[in-house]
């Protein structure tokens, strides 16, 4: 055993020395590596659109999701939401291209990280959504339930945090791939993982055991937000279509839209984020705007609104509550319906994303996204 350890001691120094090596120019090669602002206008289009979306669902509501109910605020508000489908599959999208090509994980201190800048957002404006209702007067259970349902799925009024319930487990699973190929061993993120994949049935078992109701768990993904992901990792790996594809891509991209609009309207509302229209208006968006150029000069804007998107998704909705639904009627003509819902999107986006941009100059990007 000691003339073992005595022969092998020089190789295990080497190999050492050739891991630090690989270390260093792979942080080197990371530095290098060119940024993609066609993805920061992607992430800046997907928060955009989500407003869109959110303040066209107000003037459906006020309509009762019924044309009789007052057709101009009805259709203004589909039409709306028929652009807005690709939006949350695109954001699945730019995680998968983050943590398979953009940025892989180094090792597992590097991806909690990404998991607490994610994580943190989502329950500190999970908590302000619910103090705001309570001075308004606006929620429909008891403010401990909400709270303590948050931290299994989102709940009103923060409606539009859903998705991270599902976007972080699947950058997780991801980044515990990746490791593993890298000849790591994430442990820790593997335990998550599988406390993720048991929290349900554990949930379940309480309840029958002790017959008290359960919070419904939605930490996890289906099938659809995993394809979307690695899908949308190889689409933005590709280099960008040519002008013939770009062609047919923008002649098929309003007929999914077309076809949103036709689902909404005559089968149901609000079509799932599975569906083929939805996979195909994300495919046209996604190999549309992929390695677009962005001109020098818009750059620095470019990349700092994209750096407020994340914050302006999260604080939006309380605009959308506070100044869209009281000014939005069912008794509007189509012209001005279509009017009003134009200029209150553009108030929305610029109350919102000048929030953000202020709790950015104020250091509070960790906490508020």
């Amino acid at each position: 055993m000691p003339n073992n350890a005595a022969v092998r001691l020089p190789q295990q120094r080497q190999g050492t020395s050739e891991q630090s090596g690989q270390s260093a120019q792979s942080e080197q090669s990371a530095q290098q590596r060119e940024h993609r602002y066609d993805i920061d206008l992607m992430r800046l289009i997907c928060s955009a659109t989500i407003m869109l979306g959110h303040v066209g669902a107000q003037f459906i509501l006020a309509a009762k999701n019924d044309p009789s109910g007052g057709a101009g605020s009805y259709w203004a508000g589909h039409v709306a939401e028929a652009i807005n489908p690709f939006a949350v599959p695109m954001y699945f999208a730019i995680a998968g291209w983050a943590v398979l090509v953009g940025a892989p994980p180094r090792d597992t201190g590097k991806m909690w990280k990404r998991i607490v800048r994610n994580t943190v957002p989502l329950f500190a404006w999970t908590a302000i959504y619910l103090v705001w209702a309570w001075l308004r007067n606006r929620n429909d259970e008891p403010m401990t339930e909400l709270a303590t349902d948050s931290l299994f799925a989102s709940v009103q009024p923060a409606y539009h945090l859903w998705f991270m319930y599902t976007y972080i487990p699947i950058i997780i699973l991801l980044a515990f791939a990746m490791l593993i190929k890298a000849g790591q061993r994430p442990w820790r993120l593997g335990a998550v993982l599988l406390g993720i994949a048991v929290l349900p049935s554990v949930m379940t078992t309480v309840s029958e055991v002790t017959g008290h109701e359960m919070p419904t768990v939605a930490w996890g993904f289906g099938t659809y937000s995993l394809v979307y992901a690695v899908g949308g990792a190889l689409l933005f790996a590709l280099p960008r279509v040519s002008v013939r594809w770009r062609r047919a891509l923008m002649l098929l991209l309003p007929l999914t839209m077309a076809g949103s609009l036709w689902y909404n309207t005559q089968i149901h509302y609000v079509m799932p984020n599975a569906h083929l229209f939805v996979a195909a208006m994300s495919s046209c968006v996604l190999l549309l705007i992929s390695r677009i150029r962005v001109p020098e000069k818009r750059r620095p804007l470019l990349k700092k609104l994209a750096g407020a998107a994340l914050g302006a998704y999260m604080v939006h909705v309380l605009f959308v509550e506070e100044v869209v639904r009281p000014l939005v009627s069912p008794d509007l003509s189509g012209p001005v319906a279509g009017l009003l819902l134009a200029g209150l999107v553009a108030t929305v986006m610029t109350l919102s994303f000048a929030a953000s941009l202020l709790w950015g100059r104020l250091n509070l990007r960790r906490l508020l996204g």
